[in-house]
């Protein structure tokens, strides 16, 4: 019977697996995540999602299918990563304020030596924000490990206007395409979660 594995520790992503019903284990990468001089947004989501899901693939043998990730946040062609500090996110979330951005997951899966990408995106609206709120916000640690220093589904869903595309590519594991990646593998359940 073939297995899952998630290269990624994202409890974000391990959540979306599961609420779909699917029987996974957890085999995170560990690589340098920083982008290349001139690297596109899309291009750096792509090639991360890739390394990752070949990287763990790698340590496994059988029937195996490997899944691979990575989110970033696109301001204007520029990549806002995970801040590595409180300032930063700081930073981070006075530019996102009150103005759109992208919001770009790809996903790499990997089987029997063979590998096949893709990438969804979604336009998030984001609300003018407070100084207050800002500080608030920023004290409850949310930030640290955030793609652009916001999580959509927790604190800072207050800060969200609109998300135009699908909330499962903003929280970083877009269900569409894990559905069709996993699908033929027999990987999901045959009748929907509740």
């Amino acid at each position: 019977m073939t297995s899952l594995v998630l290269a990624s520790r994202s409890p974000r992503r391990a959540d979306i697996l599961a609420q779909l019903g699917v029987q996974f284990v957890v085999d995170a990468a560990n690589l340098d995540e920083s982008p290349l001089a001139g690297e596109s947004p899309g291009d750096y989501v792509m090639r991360l999602a890739t390394a990752k899901c070949l990287s763990v693939a790698a340590r496994h043998t059988g029937d195996v299918v490997t899944i691979g990730a990575d989110t970033t946040v696109d301001v204007d062609g520029e990549i806002f990563g995970t801040p590595p500090d409180l300032d930063a996110a700081r930073h981070m979330l006075q530019r996102l304020a009150g103005r759109q951005h992208l919001v770009h997951t790809a996903v790499c899966m990997s089987h029997g030596g063979v590998h096949v990408a893709a990438i969804d995106s979604a336009t998030v609206t984001m609300t003018p924000i407070a100084p207050a709120a800002l500080e608030r916000y920023l004290t409850t640690g949310e930030s640290l490990d955030k793609a652009g220093a916001y999580a959509v589904q927790g604190k800072a869903a207050v800060f969200v206007e609109h998300v135009a595309g699908h909330l499962t590519t903003v929280i970083g594991l877009p269900v569409l395409i894990i559905e069709q990646l996993l699908r033929p593998f027999g990987l999901l359940p045959s009748h929907p979660q509740p």
